[in-house]
């Protein structure tokens, strides 16, 4: 009697499951967020049911019947978790971080406008006289040009690349978290960290070229550095969004805007750890080989017209067609 009283009670939700189940086996129908939440809602309820079952010592029919469902809802429910992680990371670097670069296009554009100016000084000032880079970076910086960049940075062992990418990939995101946190500061470590970047480009640029090895220098950097370079500004955009927050709150409480603040300056810092481990693996592995500058500089303009496209248009008809249903 209890078996049967259970039986009904329970038959209407192991209905629904075998047929959300069916459909997804059989293909007949787009599986939904709500369905595949549902599926997982049930899956949890029926593996209950099962414990349930074995516990009070329900017919073999049942017990067995309730298995085998749990079987089938337990193998479709951890595929379906595995194929959404993936499909919420396509979703990520295909839609929401480049949407958001475009969304805080000023702090970024005003981080770039500091590291240019930066960078453009240096080389200026260092041109005139090699010893004014003393002045702009500390000596330990300011390397003994004798050789090309290329040669002095790539005489590794190229077995080494994978190691080598792991470590330039670790110490970019060092440098990107720098400019990042530096907006907890009022964003005085963002734009000191982002003057020191443009600062050491420009000094370096300038005493190589001073030795002859000026295109080799940029044609060196040219692989990797349009990325890393694009990611520590975004990175920086990211910092003065937090002091923004902090500093001009508006019509919201600190707190408030912070914590707004700080959900959007997040997905930029996640987006930005993923461009810096595509730019660290080019530095460890394409930038060392040994290629004439036309390749290194082409390579370069490629990277820097994909990332152009993928940072102004990814996501952005998905982006019009959301706005529009909302309004």
């Amino acid at each position: 009697m209890r078996e049967r009283t259970f039986g009904v009670r329970r038959q209407a939700g192991w209905d629904e499951l075998e047929r959300l189940l069916g459909e997804a086996e059989r293909g007949t129908r787009h599986r939904s967020g709500a369905d595949l939440r549902r599926t997982a809602l049930l899956y949890r309820s029926v593996t209950t049911d099962l414990a349930a079952a074995q516990t009070r010592g329900y017919s073999l029919e049942l017990r067995s019947y309730l298995n085998r469902l749990t079987a089938r809802a337990h193998a479709f429910v951890h595929a379906s978790r595995a194929q959404n992680g993936w499909m919420r990371l396509a979703e990520f670097f295909g839609t929401i971080f480049p949407r958001e670069v475009r969304r805080c296009a000023r702090e970024i554009g005003g981080t770039t406008a500091l590291f240019v100016a930066a960078a453009v000084v240096a080389y200026f000032l260092v041109a005139q006289r090699s010893l004014n880079a003393y002045a702009l970076l500390p000596a330990s910086w300011i390397p003994d040009v004798d050789k090309s960049l290329h040669n002095s940075n790539f005489a590794f062992d190229r077995s080494l690349a994978p190691l080598v990418s792991s470590e330039i990939i670790t110490n970019n995101i060092k440098v990107a978290m720098m400019a990042f946190a530096g907006g907890m500061t009022l964003g005085i470590l963002t734009i000191w960290s982002i003057l020191e970047n443009g600062l050491m480009l420009g000094a370096l640029g300038a005493l190589f070229a001073a030795k002859g090895f000026g295109l080799d220098f940029w044609a060196t950097i040219a692989p990797h550095g349009v990325i890393e370079l694009t990611s520590i500004q975004i990175a920086g955009g990211a910092g003065l969004m937090l002091a923004k927050a902090v500093v001009a709150p508006g019509r919201l409480r600190r707190i408030d805007a912070l914590k707004a603040a700080a959900r959007r300056a997040g997905t930029l810092l996640i987006g930005v750890a993923g461009l810096l481990v595509v730019a660290g693996t080019i530095e460890g592995f394409v930038t060392p080989q040994r290629t004439g500058i036309a390749f290194r500089l082409g390579f370069g303009a490629l990277t820097a017209v994909l990332l152009f496209l993928y940072l102004g248009f990814a996501g952005s008809r998905r982006g019009l067609r959301v706005e529009a249903t909302a309004s």
